[in-house]
Formats: C-alpha cells, structure tokens, sequence
C-alpha cells in the first residue's frame, strides 16, 4: 500500500510474487493427483476441526444464560441524545444508574433531555458538538472528562436518513453524510478507546442499521455509511480480540428496521405504501434493546430478533433472486424525502 503522506508522488513498485524465477516442470501423473487428493481431505478434516468449538460454543450459549453486569455508576456518552432514539437511549441507561452525557448539535431538546435524566438521581450534562469534527471530539473529550469524569460507555447513535438518488441533492450533502454517519465513529473510538482499555472497563455501541444488510434504492449514501458502520465494527471487534483487550472493551452493534421517531419518515413510508408493511419500531423498544446489548455483552443486535437468522441468507443469494425478495419487502419505490 502506498504511504498516506506522498500519494501521487512514489514510482509505483510491483510488490515479488515469491515464486521461483527459474521455470520448472509441472508435476503430473498418479503421484500428483494423490497429493491433490490429500491436501483436500486434510483441508476437509482441518475445517470440520476448528467448527466443532465453534459449535459447541453455540450450543452452550444456547443453553446457559448470559450474566448481566452492573454499569451503576459509570458514565455513558450517547451521540444524537438529544431526540428519538438517542433521547429513549440516555433514559434507559439512566434508569440503570448511569451518568449522561447527552451530545448533539440541538441544544434545546438537549436541554431538556439532561433535565429528565437528572429527575432520576444521576448526573448528566449536555455537549453541542458537531461529532462529524476531529478537533470537535477532541474538545468533547475533554470537556466530559472535566464535568462527569471519564467515558465508560460510548453509543455513536448521531446520524442523519437523506431519501434521495446518488444524483440528487449536492456533493456537500453526500458528504456530510459520511462524514456524521460514518467519520464520527472513527473520531470517537479513536479518542476514547485507549482510555477504556487502561482503566480495564469500556463498552462500545454502534448503531448501525437493517441498510447494512439490505440496500435500498433512494438510500444510497445512508446505506454506504452503514454498511461502513458495520465493517468497522467488525474490524475493531477483531483487532480488540488481536490484541487481547476484548474482554476489557465489549463492543456491540445494533441493526435496526425503521424506527418510529420523526414525521418526515413517517410520511415517506406512507406515500411509499409500505407503511403498514414493514417492520416499524417504536424508539423505546429499540433503546431498551440497545441497553440489553451492554447489559449482557451482545456483540450483534438485530431488530426485530426475526431479521437476524435470515441476514445471512439474504446476502448469499443471487443478486436478481435478492432484488427480488428486496421488491417483495417494499413492493415500490422510494420518493425524494430528506429526512434531518
């Protein structure tokens, strides 16, 4: 891969295939085709090996009941708190002792959100900040730190839904669509992960969406930054496990379906006929969902729970027979609805 720091400029270096220049001669016969035949029994019986602790594993899950842990007392930092889910989310873990830190851009709503949450005996402060900045998180970072003490719990739920075409609206619009969906949670589990790991405690939440999955026309950026969303998570769940702190940090991803909050989307889904038709959560349900997640160390939440064995399915099947259960979910298009 080329350094970040002189793209453009480095002769482009063919990377050595690690074979033998010199040419040599292809074995053939009995004896090749046995050791073809060899390999592939023991790459067989190799795999069967490593799938049966990861059986057994499912089968002890499936019968032994998770422990749930006690998060009374530490601090939760819930992006887009103000509003929706956000807002159900900074309740619920309220009710669970936690302190608050409600951040978003909208500073009335925040307002009052603080204020219920302080009606149930924690503390809980509100943030402006505009969690698509680096500078900005860095600047959040350390104001939460002074007023509730360091993050114990970080939920990146703050983003934005725009129902229109790749082609429509302006290149700054698809942008800030990245940048608030997708950048954001770059930003906070840079700043805040290392933390976590020292002081030997942390939990992380990302909410990503059922587009993670299922992509839909009219949705197109807000479903590219949520199946970013989705393969970042991944990807740090995984280097957390590489590096042996995944017992330190819990991470836990979230796959909602369409969520009951502003009117815009409601009224979307009403002109798309499909109201009625697809799943439509309330926030409450979600948000409890969500809490559950951390309470009992989910890794994956999928809502509603019915969606989650099929995902699998659906994303292994042939793209026309895929389109095709996608037309029968939604059974039209889309309109041009923006909603913010």
């Amino acid at each position: 891969m080329q350094s970040l720091h002189n793209i453009g400029q480095t002769p482009y270096q063919k990377a050595l295939s690690g074979k033998p220049t010199t040419p040599s001669r292809e074995r053939t016969g009995p004896l090749a085709t046995l050791s073809f035949v060899a390999s592939a029994v023991l790459d067989v019986v190799t795999f069967f090996v490593l799938l049966v602790p990861i059986i057994v594993q499912f089968a002890v899950g499936l019968t032994r009941k998770a422990s749930k842990k006690n998060i009374s007392g530490w601090t939760a930092l819930v992006t887009g708190g103000a509003n929706g889910l956000g807002r159900d989310i900074c309740l619920q873990l309220a009710q669970t002792g936690c302190h608050i830190a409600v951040v978003d851009l909208d500073d009335v709503n925040g307002a009052q959100t603080v204020a219920d949450v302080k009606k149930l005996g924690v503390k809980a402060q509100f943030f402006k900040t505009d969690v698509s900045s680096f500078e900005a998180v860095s600047n959040l970072k350390r104001e939460v730190s002074m007023k509730l003490g360091p993050v114990d719990i970080l939920v990146n739920n703050a983003g934005v839904l725009p129902l229109m075409s790749l082609r429509e609206g302006t290149p700054e619009d698809l942008k800030k669509v990245i940048e608030i969906n997708l950048l954001s949670h770059l930003w906070t589990l840079r700043l805040f992960t290392d933390d976590m790991i020292q002081r030997k405690r942390g939990h992380i939440v990302a909410i990503a969406s059922i587009a993670s999955f299922l992509p839909i026309e009219r949705m197109i950026t807000y479903a590219a930054s949520k199946y970013g969303v989705r393969g970042l998570m991944g990807s740090f769940a995984s280097e957390l496990h590489n590096e042996g702190v995944d017992d330190i940090v819990k991470t836990t991803t979230v796959y909602p379906c369409f969520i009951k909050t502003r009117l815009e989307l409601m009224d979307a889904l009403k002109k798309m006929g499909i109201k009625n038709r697809v799943p439509i959560m309330r926030s409450e349900t979600v948000a409890r969902a969500v809490v559950g997640g951390i309470l009992y160390n989910k890794a994956h939440v999928h809502l509603p729970k019915a969606v989650g064995p099929f995902i699998g399915i659906y994303e292994n099947l042939p793209s026309s027979v895929a389109h095709l259960a996608k037309r029968c979910f939604l059974r039209t298009n889309i309109p041009n609805v923006m909603e913010r």
